[in-house]
């Protein structure tokens, strides 16, 4: 492999014209492709398998025209201090409001809060439901807007008036913190490659391939059903990751000029070793993104495959477009040690024989390696102590900031009629080939009602066939707490009773349903995903290392930093530790897909380090030096990078906690606290006490494994051969010369 892409490398850095002229030209058909089509709006969720799920696709079978999966709308009406909803001026105004919001050409229907219950029992509080007959997403602004209109009508009759549901939900934006993030990243990538010119390369490339990612996945959006959330995760990923190869090959490169080599061969060096550890860490993300499709939610599916596809993309840029602008670059990008008049270049050879940061620590930790493996194992299991009280739960307007119309509806309808209005579930009865389908629809009712903690169960609202039947059940605590999801599996304990005796079937759907049957899901889903993932990779890395233990532990080096992480974000989102400073309005449960994300994508990010790292001790090994010696040489010049492109991927990752979406904040802040703990703790002082300590037993793998395993030759040990190819290539240059 390191033979091809030493010669991918030089080819790109020789025929940059048309290496460039290729993603330029990708670039503009992706982005004409995006401009072209639909706007993303939000995937439609559904999580087959489940019962939720199931008894959501009868409603719809069984129900033609009620629009199950319209967005909705939850008109909030509150009466002066003093005063009812019943009075006639405030009833007038409600109702006015009413026949304002039934004359939308996307409005399926409307309530009328005092003909259908709408009104609590002190006669404060009022709603009516507004159903629509197309998605949240898929509304017409104009929709959108006669909805707020109406809202500000009411409240010019002195009227209280906030909207809840989805009909109001937005595309998520990620702030300005996401610019600050990448100006960061300009920061470090200059203070490590020493100018602007060498600290630009990485950023504008990284920028071009998540161009293309995320236009691909604009163009695709509506085709695909793919969510708004999408381009933001696949963009964060595959900046983040982006960056980091590219400063890896850039890196890589000017340390092949330090040794005196031609810039062609640096370029063709610097993509057939670092090149290799890249298309292998690429490998390790793509995996861990693609195999969330085990869990089958296909939401979750579709983030992870595209979000896989920027990252391949990143890859093939770092091995491409990489050594083109490299060429273009020319003297302007200067060996490695010798910096700019800009950064100090007069000092910048004085300091070159010195022992740096890198080194001093690598010896530092060879000479202390159990104290060390001991402070950082210790250290990571009190980050994680907190993932031991993990809630998990989907978003609601009950998440939402204090500031929010959403959120002040949910207050209301909590105050007005109870914590559990705000997540009703529906209970849907199939009595087809039922002797009696009433019977078993009273009865379903009857039961329920006789259960714990139910404040009101509806009467049943057979269909136009009268073989199907919803029941509305109110319980008495908040959709997200313990008891309501117990309350669920009592309802669904009572339907197999009801199913033995009449054969009927009793199903429970409904958000609350729906997020208890998601984060059951993805339970189940977590160890299967683990064991394909983690199996995978480490076939892959036992193939890169040739090793059986140093795989190993950096399997278990990545639990640890995913179990931290996991810690951390129960500390601040569910405890709401630091919550002000992290911009955390409203704590409470973590969001069901945030353990299974963060094991996907946080094992692929950890194997890039540990490649990275990893591969330049094991170079330094296989070239004869000891151990301890290769911990030291492999820090010597990988450990600046590495920490530099930690330092990169935390600021991307925290650029996103500034999103107005509470799951892709949740996500960035996940990301950057686990590469913080994974790159810095484990990579950097867990990984390299571990060597030390092995020695040559690290690097041991059975003779016959080694005989049937492929060289995929990362070290760049083929690449000898072309030293005496390139020393006659310069022999024949001075001879034309003179």
């Amino acid at each position: 492999m390191a033979t091809f892409l030493y010669r991918l490398g030089r080819f790109s850095f020789r025929k940059r014209h048309v290496v460039a002229l290729f993603w330029v030209a990708l670039l503009a058909l992706a982005g004409a492709g995006a401009a072209g089509a639909p706007a993303a709006g939000n995937s439609s969720f559904s999580i087959p398998g489940t019962e939720a799920q199931k008894a959501f696709d009868l409603l719809d079978e069984r129900f033609p025209g009620a629009s199950a999966d319209g967005a909705t709308a939850r008109v909030v009406f509150k009466a002066p201090d003093g005063q009812k909803m019943t009075d006639p001026g405030n009833k007038a105004a409600v109702q006015d409001t009413v026949d304002e919001l039934s004359g939308g050409t996307e409005v399926a229907q409307v309530t009328d809060p005092y003909q259908g219950g709408g009104v609590s029992q002190d006669g404060t509080i009022a709603y009516s439901s507004v159903t629509y007959k197309v998605p949240g997403m898929e509304l017409e602004e104009s929709s959108r807007e006669a909805l707020q209109a109406a809202a500000e009508d009411a409240r010019d009759s002195g009227l209280t008036v906030e909207i809840g549901g989805d009909a109001l939900q937005a595309i998520p934006e990620t702030g300005s913190a996401e610019i600050i993030g990448i100006g960061i990243a300009a920061v470090v990538l200059v203070i490590t490659l020493g100018s602007l010119l060498a600290a630009g390369l990485p950023l504008l490339t990284a920028i071009v391939g998540v161009g293309i990612g995320v236009a691909t996945i604009t163009a695709l959006a509506s085709t695909l059903d793919l969510g708004s959330t999408t381009s933001i995760l696949a963009s964060m990923i595959g900046l983040a990751v982006g960056i980091d190869y590219a400063l890896f090959v850039v890196s890589r490169y000017r340390a092949e000029l330090a040794e005196g080599r031609e810039r062609e061969e640096a370029a063709g060096r610097a993509v057939g070793t670092a090149g290799s550890a890249v298309v292998f860490a690429g490998l390790t993300v793509v995996i861990a993104l693609v195999g969330l499709s085990v869990v089958n939610i296909p939401m979750l599916t579709k983030m992870g495959i595209a979000a896989a596809g920027t990252v391949a993309v990143a890859v093939l840029i770092a091995l491409t477009l990489i050594p083109a602008v490299l060429g273009y670059a020319g003297r302007r990008v200067r060996p490695a040690g010798e910096k700019s008049k800009l950064l100090g270049g007069g000092r910048a050879k004085d300091k070159a024989d010195r022992p740096n940061m890198g080194t001093r620590w690598a010896s530092f930790v060879v000479r202390r390696p159990l104290a060390v493996l001991l402070l950082g194992i210790v250290g990571l299991g009190a980050a994680a102590v907190p993932a031991g009280s993990l809630e998990l739960g989907l978003p609601d307007d009950g998440s939402q900031p204090t500031s929010t119309t959403q959120r002040r509806a949910y207050d209301l309808l909590s105050d007005g009629f109870g914590p559990g209005f705000n997540g009703p579930l529906v209970v849907v009865v199939d009595a087809q080939g039922s002797d009696d389908p009433q019977a078993v629809f009273q009865q379903a009712g009857d039961e329920i009602k006789a259960l714990d903690n139910v404040v009101n169960v509806a009467p049943a609202a057979p269909n136009k066939a009268g073989d199907t039947a919803t029941i509305a059940v109110i319980p008495d605590a908040k959709p997200s707490s313990v008891a309501t999801e117990d309350l669920v599996h009592d309802i669904r304990a009572v339907g197999a009773d009801i199913k033995d005796g009449t054969g009927a079937e009793v199903l429970v759907t409904g958000a609350t349903a729906m997020n208890i049957d998601v984060s059951q899901k993805l339970n189940d889903a977590l160890v299967p995903y683990l064991v394909l993932v983690v199996g995978l990779a480490f076939l892959l890395l036992i193939v890169v290392f040739r090793s059986i233990l140093v795989p190993l532990k950096a399997a278990l080096g990545f639990l640890l930093s995913v179990l931290a992480a996991l810690g951390a974000v129960v500390a601040v989102y569910q405890w709401g530790w630091l919550s002000g400073l992290m911009g955390v309005e409203e704590t409470g449960p973590i969001m069901s897909m945030m353990p299974i994300f963060m094991v996907g994508v946080v094992f692929g990010l950890a194997m890039d380090y540990e490649v990275f790292l990893v591969t330049r001790i094991r170079e330094a090994h296989v070239h004869g030096e000891k151990p301890s010696q290769a911990v030291v040489t492999g820090f010597r010049y990988s450990a600046r990078v590495v920490t530099a492109a930690a330092v990169i991927m935390i600021a991307v990752f925290s650029g996103f906690i500034g999103s107005s979406d509470s799951m892709v904040k949740m996500i960035g802040f996940g990301l950057a606290i686990a590469v913080l703990f994974d790159a810095f703790v484990v990579r950097m002082a867990i990984v390299p006490a571990v060597l030390a300590l092995l020695g040559a037993k690290a690097w041991w793998l059975p003779k016959w494994l080694d005989r049937a395993l492929p060289n995929v030759d990362v070290e760049g040990e083929s690449l000898a051969a072309h030293d005496g190819a390139a020393g006659k290539d310069d022999e024949d240059k001075e001879l034309v010369r003179a």
